[in-house]
């Protein structure tokens, strides 16, 4: 007759081990897991196919589980130059939103020399997004020059549209006109409700010919090079317009250019 023991207590001494070999709970591959349930020992079974899962207890759970590995981290980019709503996507916790400011335009010449518009303003926020579902991308529109004094940029802002808990409007103020008659260049807008908050640069005066428009954080400054080369708009987005520096209506300042937002998604 084949050895047995019945018993349902085994109390070793203290520091002393008990090797148990050929233990079956229902199952004896490889893998899987004996946990005590809170009245019996039981089985949990290894994770099949897709391979990557991860032991875990849900919230008031006696049990544990396996459950996919968590993908959390970056996953995907929205960017909007154009005003458009903002929906998020399945899955996505947080974002990172960095909001800029239309630019401001140049001055023209009119009766003397034109100065530079300024750039917009910028703002970059962390946003919890649990409870948000939609919000709204502001972009503010480039100033846009006359003979004269030019314009002010417009303002840039991420707006909560739909969700439980409203967060902080995040926005790029537009970049200022710059002005005639030897003025001073547009003032820098300003960023408000972010993380951090940066102005945008002020354009140049018309001083010893800088009439420069002003950089934002999406555009550097450029400078006509003489006289007779016309106001050039800014290469990147938010930036302010240069001024002319030729008198008479021969050229007009130019234009600032139209903000930006992107909004970089997380899991």
């Amino acid at each position: 007759m084949a050895s047995e023991v019945k018993t349902n207590i085994i109390s070793p001494a203290t520091g002393t081990a008990v090797t148990v070999s050929g233990l079956n709970v229902g199952s004896d591959a490889a893998g899987d897991l004996l946990y005590n349930d809170g009245t019996d020992y039981t089985r949990l079974a290894k994770p099949g196919t897709p391979a990557g899962e991860v032991l875990t207890f849900a919230t008031s759970a006696t049990a544990p589980s396996w459950v996919a590995a968590s993908s959390a981290g970056f996953a995907s980019v929205q960017v909007f130059t154009a005003t458009a709503t903002w929906t998020k996507p399945a899955d996505i916790t947080l974002v990172i939103v960095e909001v800029q400011g239309g630019g401001g335009s140049g001055a023209g010449p009119g009766a003397s020399q034109g100065a530079g518009g300024g750039a917009g303003g910028y703002a970059k926020k962390v946003l919890n997004v649990t409870d948000t579902t939609t919000a709204t991308a502001t972009i503010g529109a480039g100033g846009v020059t006359g003979v004269n004094t030019g314009t002010a940029g417009g303002l840039s802002s991420f707006v909560e549209l739909v969700g439980t808990t409203s967060f902080t409007d995040v926005v790029g103020n537009g970049g200022g006109a710059g002005t005639t008659s030897y003025g001073s260049g547009g003032a820098g807008g300003t960023g408000t409700g972010g993380d951090i908050n940066i102005s945008g640069g002020s354009g140049g005066g018309v001083t010893n010919e800088n009439n420069t428009g002003g950089a934002s954080m999406f555009s550097p400054f450029s400078k006509s090079i003489s006289n007779s080369v016309p106001p050039r708009a800014p290469a990147g987005y938010g930036g302010g317009g240069e001024g002319s520096r030729v008198l008479g209506a021969s050229y007009t300042g130019a234009n600032g250019t139209d903000g930006i937002i992107v909004v970089w998604e997380y899991k």
